[in-house]
């Protein structure tokens, strides 16, 4: 399909915003837009006498209170009582604090009683008729807009050609949401005994407006009348409100909390100002010394640091002018369809760090250590101790 002009410009533009808001979001709380979906003249999914709206809504009230273990969590509603929200204010909530995470919260359904279990989503290019289908419905709410049409620039919710014009706009961002989808849906699994469907990319609007990490959550098919009892119950709203928050949690550990000093993820804003010009003089001895420790990788405990630069749905050539100039970049994939990107392999903690700031220097602002231990990823937490 062929994208204007003007569309191009609009993504450049966005793509600048991306990185202005990795140094803003630094010295603050870590802030959450929970998006509870549907609501007012909107009810959503209707089955069994369970409405999508409420359940959506009592569930993501209960989130904050489990979100409250951590002090420096920050929680922002786009709604708190049963009002309609428009589809495009909701991320745009988000897009003006500079929050640094979007999770809708909702309910699925389908005509067949039988199905059931948690999904949860992230932005992409429908890859099947079923997540179309989940598409069409999340995205009619739509229709119920005034100047739809306008305000959408010609979007259709009901036509799939229309769909392939969402562009993965947060391509910078598309890893991580992945990252905390996976840890919700581990959750549903392990804490709860919940079925998961899986991890799935659609392209729903109101993850393709977040300039953010964002996820959508089905909490299960109101549908089938046994899930949508459990969901539609105190208890059940408990529970799966206490996994997300959970969830929730885990990520911000795992990208924001490294060490004392300096976050995994966002780095200080004094420290986003430092000098290029000296770290690009000290990159060539940098390097040497990342090369140096290639053979202590190899007698190592098994646990290595990477910074992970890009994820792409497309396989990209290992060369040097493909990544900025950036050498030694390996390849990973994730679930088939993801290509990661990573840059570096070293043992030291404090030599990956100084990999970071040249993965960034050399225009690559959303980078971020990852680790692995004996081919296996771990949480950056557990490869320090180790």
């Amino acid at each position: 399909m062929k994208i204007s002009k003007e569309i191009n410009v609009k993504f450049l533009f966005i793509i600048l915003f991306f990185s202005l808001n990795i140094i803003s979001q630094s010295s603050r709380n870590f802030v959450i837009i929970l998006d509870a979906g549907h609501g007012g003249k909107d009810p959503g999914n209707s089955y069994n006498g369970f409405v999508e709206k409420d359940i959506a809504l009592k569930t993501t009230l209960k989130v904050e209170k489990y979100l409250q273990r951590d002090r420096d969590i920050q929680v922002v509603y786009t709604r708190k009582k049963d009002v309609f929200i428009e589809l495009r204010e909701r991320p745009k909530v988000a897009n003006n604090i500079d929050a640094n995470l979007f999770i809708s919260i909702h309910c699925n359904s389908v005509s067949n009683a039988t199905p059931y279990g948690t999904e949860t989503f992230v932005m992409g290019l429908a890859r099947s008729n079923t997540n179309f289908e989940i598409a069409k419905k999340e995205n009619s709410v739509i229709l119920l807009e005034k100047n739809y049409k306008k305000s959408y620039k010609g979007f259709d919710p009901n036509k799939p050609e229309t769909l392939i014009g969402l562009k993965i706009m947060q391509e910078e961002y598309l890893n991580r949401s992945i990252s905390l989808a996976s840890k919700i849906e581990k959750n549903f699994t392990s804490k709860l005994n919940r079925k998961s469907r899986g991890i799935k990319q659609t392209p729903l609007w109101v993850l393709d407006a977040a300039y953010m990490p964002s996820v959508l959550i089905e909490l299960g098919f109101l549908s089938n009348k046994e899930e949508g009892l459990y969901l539609n119950s105190e208890s059940g709203q408990d529970k799966m409100a206490e996994t997300i928050a959970d969830a929730i949690i885990s990520y911000k550990r795992q990208y924001f909390e490294i060490d004392s000093d300096e976050p995994a993820l966002e780095r200080s804003t004094k420290n986003q100002r430092k000098d290029t010009a000296t770290i690009l003089k000290n990159k060539t001895s940098k390097e040497t010394v990342s090369a140096q420790k290639k053979t202590v990788d190899k007698v190592s405990s098994g646990v290595v640091f990477k910074v992970q630069i890009a994820t792409s749905k497309k396989s990209i050539k290992l060369v040097p002018v493909n990544f900025k100039g950036l050498k030694n970049v390996s390849l990973s994939t994730e679930n088939g369809i993801f290509f990661k990107y990573n840059y570096s392999s070293t043992s030291d903690y404090t030599t990956a760090k100084q990999n970071l700031e040249i993965a960034k220097s050399k225009g690559f602002p959303s980078a971020y250590l990852v680790a692995f231990k004996n081919g296996e990823k771990i949480s950056i937490q557990e490869a320090v101790k180790l």
